[in-house]
């Protein structure tokens, strides 16, 4: 019989020699290093591609009329005359004050109503829910220029056109895409809280407003600045409805301004740029003040499905 080989006799097992030379924490930690450095460099240069033309506009604004377009982002001989002319040359106080307007009703009225229908279509349930909500949806899909001579009609035959309100009452009916955005979020707030408010007597107006608008502040501030910039940038419909320089918005006001100012093949740039420096400001600051609302909004919308 053959004999268990005991404890002792079995032969130990070979131990593998240790590498020398650099520690494994070591070597993660360079590979890390390079990863973050190769990162931070690929968002360098990005930024500085997007970041260029404003750079390059403000710049401008500050040259002669020989030398806006010499590429140089340090001015050969600067100057403020350009900033002096364009006020004198054109009302930009007066264009930005009817852009100030039109953006402010726009983005109000879109944000409520948007925000109005969206909670419809997150908290009610009936009949037809998802078909209804689908339809609004396929609105997404229709290219504006389709409806762009109905809508004309409309308020020509309600004697609009040429005045302000279409720029901005349009959006007292909502839009789709908003209603979709807040939905989303509305559809990730937990529906006990409703369902308490509820039980304790409040209605269905006092369950929207003193609680799914609350709630949904961050996503409100994402509709209010996606939609400010939409109408602060928009040159279509006041191309289509204002006819009086005392109506233009800032984009119509620049189109009118470069139709002025290029003459006899001398086109004065320098002042086309210096007012798109002025009229730009303003978002620049608004985002900036948004900042903090608008990342919020961006990663919690949507959420739940």
């Amino acid at each position: 019989m053959a004999s268990i080989p005991t404890l002792k006799q079995v032969p130990d097992a070979p131990v593998a020699p240790v590498p020398s030379g650099t520690p494994p924490q070591a070597v993660r930690g360079r590979r890390r290093l390079r990863a973050r450095i190769l990162l931070l460099t690929t968002m360098v240069a990005a930024t500085a591609v997007f970041v260029y033309p404003l750079i390059w506009l403000v710049s401008a604004s500050f040259k002669p009329q020989s030398e806006v377009f010499d590429n140089r982002l340090i001015p050969r001989s600067p100057t403020l005359q350009n900033y002096v002319e364009i006020w004198n040359a054109a009302p930009l106080a007066l264009w930005m004050g009817n852009t100030v307007l039109v953006t402010v009703l726009a983005a109000v009225a879109v944000t409520l109503s948007s925000s109005m229908v969206a909670w419809g279509f997150a908290y009610y349930r009936f009949r037809g829910r998802n078909a209804l909500f689908f339809l609004v949806l396929a609105t997404m899909m229709l290219p504006g220029a389709v409806t762009l001579i109905p809508t004309f009609l409309i308020w020509n035959a309600l004697g609009q056109v040429g005045t302000l309100t279409p720029l901005w009452a349009g959006n007292l009916f909502g839009s789709a895409f908003y209603i979709f955005l807040l939905r989303q979020f509305f559809l990730g707030l937990p529906r006990q809280i409703f369902e308490a408010a509820r039980t304790d007597g409040a209605n269905d107006w006092q369950l929207f407003r003193h609680f799914a608008l609350p709630l949904c502040k961050p996503a409100l501030i994402v509709t209010l600045l996606f939609e400010a910039q939409a109408a602060w940038t928009d040159l279509m419909r006041p191309l289509i409805y204002l006819r009086d320089s005392d109506t233009f918005t800032v984009p119509r006001g620049l189109k009118a301004m470069v139709d002025q100012f290029g003459f006899a093949g001398n086109w004065h740039w320098e002042l086309i740029v210096t007012a798109s420096v002025i009229t730009t400001l303003p978002m620049i600051v608004l985002f900036f003040v948004g900042q903090r609302h608008f990342i919020e909004g961006v990663a919690t919308t949507g959420v739940k499905g």
